[in-house]
């Protein structure tokens, strides 16, 4: 009987604490969390909850630039109006320019706006019952598109318009379309976020539950250079091949949804060249060059001097399961290959965080297997306070004489992105930062955003059978450089407005990529010098052998993203109002969105007099691989965990 009354009161304490915990957090009040939920259909909702319909991509690869339209379908298959609202992911690096509503025979052509007037206009419009949409930027690689007023019956076909470069690394190309936005963890409550953040929380469906969206999606390659192999490791792909420079690759069946991980292709050339070399795009008012150019041979890794590696590894809810044992796939790869020269520390962090020992270990055979063993121990769950990790990690004790690296393995499914950032800046003069995303859909915003703060590489991992091959890639990006003390210089040839204004260290088989702007002649050249493991390095691009071509008529986009990204990398923490007008008018003038311009495209119809309608945020997927530990908060997580280990130990003592 006492046994039934201590179970008995563990089941009513975990039911309140639990219950209490996610009913609470839909109370109103200034404590109320800004985080995600789990969508929960209901009767009402049924047939109108899921306004999304399809996503079709179209996707034109020429040379090294990508021109991608993406078509959203909206539809109400219900009874009374919609207003719809949908959160998505696209790649860090796109430059969108352009965006149309067609509904029925009506095509309205958006027009670029600042933030604030595209969102009052859009207020206004739904309000007169027009049907009205609003693309707005959440983060370079998170946008929410709404669609207000979409009347029973309807169908609404919303089509954007990108560009973006596509720079190999070590001789392999890639086009990523990213499909899902992750759970963002945030410990702030909702009265403290901007209104640019309320995006965190959103609806998503339950892990295994499979979306109500159908998604397509087709890459007409055409690279001017013979081909040597085009496959998808993320999804079954159809290759059909018109020459050998051109090929159309499409998803095996349409009809089975892949739109719960990153679609990502990879294509590589003959002999694993690289498309290198100088483009020229002559404009109405303005002249743009884009300049590729192939790295030199690196030195070897016996001449590099010992190192201090500390890993910063997210364990939090998010990754648990598959990204979670990938990760430790990849650690046991890198502690297990490092010099026993080498010093290195673990630091694991979820809702808080732990350190393996007080100081650096040498990579001795023991401390490695002991390191390993910890690691492999570690299970998934709970918030992601990656900021108090990364604290912590610097904090610990360092030898000035060894050179520091910090390599962070997560998912990036936090909200805090910009204070990672300054940390890693604030840090540079000290410490080398490098950065793992991994997961079938990371946060690749933050995983480049740090990789780009730290002015090193981002290293992605998709999927287990990825985990060698990026750790490898990573102990020869970190030996040595293959270029330092990078300039760009012109002879008799006119570039201003160069981006970035200085090229960092070249780190890995990769191109160096400058933008640019020229006036005048095309006379003279451009010089890239250098200095690497063999000495001066030197290469000369003659400007008068380069015809300018209207096929790079997206280069003004391209320069203007990349100095968006420059300015914006400048902007974080607290807000320059000189950056932000800078922001704001490369945004305007080049028609693209940033996060202080956005997309609005009204319908001049009055389609709903009476202005009622139903808010609906189309609910979203987890990742494949994510598991529902991604979206419970975290105190609700460890009260139930801690109520199911109490059951468990009552029931035991019972039988016992």
């Amino acid at each position: 009987m006492k046994q039934h009354v201590i179970i008995g009161c563990f089941v009513v304490l975990g039911l309140v604490l639990v219950g209490g915990q996610v009913f609470g957090g839909e109370e109103k009040g200034k404590g109320k969390t800004l985080s995600p939920y789990f969508f929960v259909e209901t009767q009402e909702a049924s047939g109108d909850a899921f306004p999304l319909k399809a996503t079709t991509v179209s996707a034109n690869v020429n040379g090294v630039i990508a021109d991608v339209i993406v078509r959203q379908t909206y539809a109400n298959d219900g009874t009374v109006p919609l207003n719809a609202r949908y959160v998505f992911p696209a790649s860090t690096h796109v430059a969108v320019h352009g965006m149309k509503m067609k509904i029925g025979d009506d095509v309205v052509v958006a027009k670029i706006k600042k933030r604030e007037q595209a969102k009052k206009e859009f207020t206004k419009a739904k309000a007169e019952g027009k049907s009205v949409s609003l693309l707005s930027q959440n983060r370079p690689n998170v946008f929410t598109m709404k669609v207000a007023n979409i009347m029973p019956g309807d169908q609404v076909d919303v089509e954007l318009r990108y560009t973006e470069l596509l720079v190999p690394t070590a001789g392999t190309y890639q086009f990523v379309y990213p499909t899902v936005v992750g759970p963002r963890y945030s410990n702030q409550s909702e009265s403290e976020f901007p209104e640019s953040d309320q995006w965190v929380k959103s609806p998503y469906l339950k892990e295994g539950t499979e979306p109500r969206t159908t998604f397509d999606l087709k890459v007409m390659l055409s690279t001017g250079l013979e081909l040597q192999e085009v496959a998808s490791s993320t999804h079954d792909v159809n290759v059909a091949w018109s020459e050998r420079t051109m090929a159309t690759v499409s998803l095996a069946d349409p009809k089975t949804f892949g739109g719960n991980r990153d679609f990502i292709l990879k294509y590589r050339l003959v002999g694993q060249q690289i498309q290198s070399g100088l483009s020229l795009f002559e404009g109405k008012n303005e002249n743009f060059f884009l300049l590729m150019m192939q790295p030199p041979e690196r030195v070897e890794l016996k001449d590099i001097p010992p190192r201090e590696y500390i890993f910063v590894l997210d364990v939090s809810g998010s990754m648990n399961g598959f990204p979670l044992n990938t990760a430790k796939t990849v650690m046991k790869d890198l502690i297990g290959r490092l010099r026993d020269t080498d010093k290195f520390n673990v630091v694991l962090f979820a809702g808080a965080s732990q350190v393996m020992a007080p100081t650096s270990h040498q990579a001795t055979r023991k401390n490695v297997q002991d390191a390993i063993r910890w690691i492999e121990a570690t299970q998934g769950g709970g918030g992601t306070e990656i900021v108090p990790a990364l604290q912590r990690a610097l904090a610990l004790p360092r030898d000035e004489h060894v050179s520091r690296t910090v390599v962070i393995v997560t998912d990036g499914y936090i909200a805090a992105e910009n204070r990672v950032f300054e940390i890693i800046q604030n840090n540079l003069n000290t410490t080398n930062f490098f950065s793992f995303g991994i997961g079938s859909s990371v946060n690749r915003y933050l995983i480049e955003g740090m990789a780009r703060a730290g002015l090193g590489e981002p290293f992605v991992v998709t999927e287990p059978a990825e985990a060698g091959s990026a750790a490898k890639r990573f102990r020869e990006y970190v030996a040595s450089p293959v270029l330092t003390n990078v300039q760009v210089q012109s002879n008799g040839f006119e570039i201003y407005d160069i981006e970035p204004p200085s090229i960092p260290n070249l780190l890995a088989e990769r191109p160096i990529v400058v933008f640019g702007k020229w006036r005048g002649a095309r006379v003279g050249s451009i010089e890239v010098s250098g200095k690497s493991a063999h000495g001066h390095y030197r290469k000369v691009f003659k400007v008068s052998e380069i015809k300018p071509r209207q096929e790079n008529s997206a280069l003004p986009y391209l320069w203007a993203r990349s100095s968006i990204t420059r300015l914006s990398d400048l902007n974080f923490g607290n807000e320059n109002a000189e950056l932000v007008s800078e922001i704001t008018s490369l945004g305007l003038t080049y028609s693209l969105l940033t996060k202080y311009t956005s997309f609005i495209a009204v319908l001049e119809k009055i389609r709903n007099p009476s202005g009622h309608a139903i808010d609906r945020a189309q609910p979203l997927s987890l990742g494949y691989g994510v598991s529902n530990y991604a979206v419970a908060s975290e105190p609700a997580l460890w009260v139930l965990l801690t109520f199911i280990a109490l059951f468990g130990l009552a029931r035991k003592r019972k039988w016992a």
